[in-house]
């Protein structure tokens, strides 16, 4: 990079070269940056992916943005290819960009920044500007998507810098690693637990389908809805899966059921019993009171006016 173009005059510039020196002379595995020849404020990166993590192996593009009061300003970050942690060709929020200057420190640099950069792809985004929160498996699959080729941004000059840069980036970074079992077991949910979720659901519906009690909730039972899992059985859905519904309770095994027919039938003895019972009483009644009038001397009158 020719300097007799730049104003050497310009702290920010004098700055900006003496970093490009120093990225040049003391090159790293884990990014590389470069500026553009027509701005030397505008740079472009690349950066591997964090080890031990879902970006591991991945190759990431961005582009810095350096303020005309670099290094007393910071820098801004957009990051070029796909990667699930951070939105593509939209400025990030953090710490060490220009979306918090109170944080930056003069001396820090665009090495600096880039090893913070990787250091921020695995954290938690916590629903910072410009930030994704993509599954692992989905991550792992930009990852190895990334290396294919580089973005596509800007005009030729910077097309060619970012074809360089990353070819540079695929000589340095070995490829996504497979994983193990127990990341597997991570990331994928076991089959025996699927198994196990779709076992359970299948007893419910084979207790709903054998005409056992639900459970019980207050004064009436509660049929529940089994889960539809993803990973389960897709036949399950056929197999008596309905939705959750209120059905009467149950009385418990030691009564004996009651029909209405037999309640009405009950009822209508109950009162011929009582109406015979009335007229029994009554019956004895008249026949005390004949007994008492024989006794006492008007049995005759009684008698004979009967």
């Amino acid at each position: 990079m020719a300097e007799d173009k730049y104003n050497l005059k310009n702290p920010a510039v004098k700055r900006i070269l003496q970093e490009v020196k120093e990225m040049q002379s003391n090159p790293s595995d884990d990014f590389t940056s470069l500026p553009l020849e027509e701005n030397i404020f505008e740079w472009q990166f690349a950066i591997r992916g964090p080890r031990d993590s879902e970006f591991e192996g991945g190759i990431y593009h961005g582009r810095i943005q350096l303020p005309a009061e670099y290094p007393f300003k910071p820098p801004s970050f957009m990051l070029l290819t796909p990667n699930g942690r951070f939105e593509t060709q939209t400025k990030i929020c953090l710490s060490i960009s220009n979306h918090h200057p109170e944080h930056w420190q003069p001396s820090w640099s665009v090495r600096t920044a880039l090893v913070a950069l990787i250091a921020f792809m695995p954290t938690n985004p916590n629903g910072a500007l410009g930030s994704l929160d993509y599954k692992k498996e989905e991550r792992r699959a930009l990852a190895i998507k990334s290396r294919e080729s580089p973005p596509k941004y800007g005009n030729p000059e910077r097309q060619k810098l970012i074809d360089e840069i990353h070819e540079y980036m695929l000589s340095k970074t070995p490829p996504v690693p497979q994983l193990s079992p127990s990341q597997a077991l991570e990331e994928h949910p076991t089959n025996s637990d699927g198994e196990a979720q779709a076992n359970q659901q299948d007893s419910a519906t084979m207790v709903a389908g054998n005409g056992l009690p639900n459970p019980v909730v207050g004064d009436r039972a509660v049929e529940e809805e089994p889960l539809v899992l993803a990973n389960a059985n897709p036949g399950t859905a056929e197999m008596g899966v309905r939705p959750a519904r209120e059905i009467p309770a149950r009385e418990p095994s030691n009564q004996p059921l009651q029909r209405p027919g037999m309640r009405v039938q009950r009822s209508a003895d109950d009162r011929l019993f009582t109406w015979a019972a009335v007229g029994l009483t009554i019956a004895i009644l008249v026949l005390l009171f004949k007994k008492f009038m024989k006794s006492s001397g008007h049995g005759a009158v009684f008698m004979d006016g009967s």
